[in-house]
């Protein structure tokens, strides 16, 4: 797989600068999703490389292993894997929701290949725990996959306009295009995979810096969730509050998100 996963997954880098960004989007989107955030970089500045997680629609499904993307360490391979292939050895990482699982992991596993963590929409688990709000209820996931299994269509109907937050029909319409882009049954494996996920016990071990964004009113992450990773990553972390609604500011607040990136960005 190392020769092709570039191709694999759409791997592109954009700019000219000496300084990289990698970019992880969510799970139900792929790399597109960051179109009206990139005008926000410096191409002079940067070098940017975007890239479709497995699950992704854009993705060959024949690609999409049952077994190994059942745990979420599989995209850290990944990422790992296109890093490697681009001879990456230093970079920025952003990542949205599970990709900031992602890169979490992949700074514990290679902490001098990460400079920076920018996270938003990011939890270190979904589902609600003794004396932790996740913002899900396990008995509540149930539901959801019968609902997904049952009528996918319906299903995605209804759960986009609740994860965009706001009356915003080309928010919803975009997102609601890129879930419908994956296959059902690759959609409930991977969100399965996101619930069973707790990286609680290993936030300790980031030694890079961090800075968490966090969106006023969530579905997905509240202020608890957000704050848990501020208090308990071992980076040296910052917590930014957005005066926003829902899950995907790139597609619903770009000219919000875009400059708190850049700020990001700027902190040493």
């Amino acid at each position: 797989m190392n020769a092709n996963i570039l191709q694999n997954f759409s791997v592109r880098v954009i700019g000219e600068g000496d300084n990289y960004l990698v970019l992880g989007h969510g799970i139900g989107t792929d790399q597109s999703v960051w179109t009206q955030i990139l005008p926000y970089f410096h191409y002079g500045i940067y070098r940017i490389v975007l890239y479709d997680l497995a699950c992704a629609g854009t993705v060959n499904p024949e690609l999409y292993d049952f077994v190994r993307y059942s745990t979420i360490d599989a995209y850290v391979d990944d990422l790992i894997q296109i890093l490697d292939a681009l001879n990456v050895n230093r970079c920025t990482f952003i990542g949205h929701s599970a990709s900031a699982m992602v890169g979490i992991l992949a700074s514990i596993r290679c902490p001098d290949r990460f400079t920076k963590l920018i996270l938003f929409g990011a939890s270190p688990r979904y589902v609600n725990d003794n004396g932790y709000n996740g913002g899900i209820e396990i008995l509540d996931t149930v539901h959801v996959f019968q609902a997904m299994e049952s009528n996918y269509q319906a299903w995605v109907h209804g759960f986009v306009p609740q994860a965009i937050g706001a009356d915003m029909p080309e928010a919803i319409q975009e997102f609601s295009r890129t879930l419908f882009n994956i296959r059902p049954d690759i959609s409930r494996h991977v969100l399965n995979t996101i619930i069973r996920t707790d990286i609680r016990g290993v936030l300790g071990q980031v030694t890079v810096r961090c800075h968490i964004i966090q969106m006023a009113r969530d579905l997905s992450v509240p202020l608890s969730a957000a704050e848990y990773l501020r208090q308990h990553l071992g980076g040296r972390t910052t917590l930014e509050n957005l005066n926003t609604v829902g899950h995907l500011p790139h597609l619903t607040v770009p000219g919000l998100l875009g400059p708190a990136i850049r700020r990001a960005l700027s902190r040493p």
